[in-house]
């Protein structure tokens, strides 16, 4: 079925403001999720909200918490979430780090005590409209074996990067496993495998059927033991600039909650060349365009270019959503 744009925006907010979400929370939640789901992104959108509604509803999330700042360092800070909603804290996060990136060139934002921030995309899209590159980061419970490993002890640990462009902005956001976990989860809804191996079965093996991947959350990391390592990385980063829980501590805990996130911008405008940031960015795309696909009626595209492309068309047509999640959520 079909649902436009503006109706989910208006049945989310009505449903948040049942969970006792202030209005403006309420609004931001609504919107944070409706704009996910246009873009396509239902796994971190209308397809996430009752997980969401279940952590409020056991307490996990703490509806009227918000991330305040525990250290500042010129440039850097640590802030805390106190175990308040995820977005809410992330959109706060990534504002302070534009500031500081316009005030400073660069500005590193370190949080820790925060829930899932959904889909990572939202922010680096928000900074870049800001007129700010993002490199942001958090970790997660353990989805993926490390390389050779038989259980899941590392994070899928998703990487955003976004960079302003006038034409429309490059958006990279990625999960370090070859499919995010709500993605399997939408293949399994729809009743379908995965167009690759997404990770292990109960016997070791690389599997693409979601129902056998989603029980163990034994993700297979991108580029093997590159992906593995990469992890291991960003965990490290993440849990060492905002003195937070590690993939290791999330894991000690029933749910996942108290994870840690790294919000950095750069503001390129202090370089004051813009139209030659643009001219070499469009240079790049025009480039990795102008290639022959291997399919006939293929084509290349730019990280975010599909997404975009997605959103309009969504606009346009209504927003296709499965009708048993649609059902479920009004009934929330």
């Amino acid at each position: 079925m079909n649902v436009s744009f503006q109706q989910m925006q208006q049945v989310l907010y009505e449903l948040f403001l049942t969970r006792s979400f202030s209005g403006e929370k309420a609004r931001l939640l609504a919107d944070v999720f409706s704009e996910n789901t246009l873009s396509g992104v239902h796994s971190h959108g209308i397809n996430r909200v009752p997980l969401f509604i279940e952590y409020v509803d056991k307490g996990i999330i703490h509806i009227d918490a918000e991330a305040e700042m525990a250290a500042s360092l010129g440039s850097i800070e640590r802030w805390d979430g106190r175990l308040g909603p995820g977005i809410v804290n992330a959109v706060k996060c990534t504002n302070r780090a534009v500031e500081l990136a316009k005030l400073h060139g660069m500005g590193l934002v370190a949080l820790r005590n925060t829930n899932h921030w959904m889909r990572g995309g939202t922010y680096g899209l928000q900074a870049a409209e800001a007129g700010c590159i993002a490199l942001f980061f958090t970790n997660t419970q353990p989805n993926m074996p490390p390389w050779g490993g038989k259980e899941s002890r590392t994070g899928n640990n998703p990487l955003v990067v976004a960079i302003p462009r006038k034409e429309g902005h490059i958006l990279l956001d990625m999960a370090l496993s070859q499919f995010a976990f709500g993605k399997i989860h939408d293949y399994q809804l729809r009743g379908e495998q995965l167009p690759f191996p997404g990770g292990w079965d109960d016997n070791h093996q690389l599997s693409s059927d979601p129902e056998k991947i989603l029980p163990n959350e034994r993700g297979l990391p991108i580029g093997y033991w590159k992906g593995s390592a990469l992890s291991m990385v960003l965990d490290m980063l993440a849990t060492l600039l905002s003195a937070g829980n590690s993939t290791f501590r999330i894991s000690q805990h029933e749910y996942e909650t108290g994870i840690s996130q790294v919000f950095l911008c750069i503001y390129p405008e202090m370089f004051g060349d813009r139209d030659l940031q643009q001219r070499l960015l469009n240079e790049i795309i025009d480039y990795t365009h102008d290639v022959e696909p291997m399919s006939p009626g293929d084509r290349t595209y730019f990280p975010g270019e599909r997404s975009a492309m997605t959103r309009e068309k969504n606009l346009k047509e209504g927003i296709p959503v499965d009708e048993g999640t649609w059902k479920n959520i009004q009934g929330l």
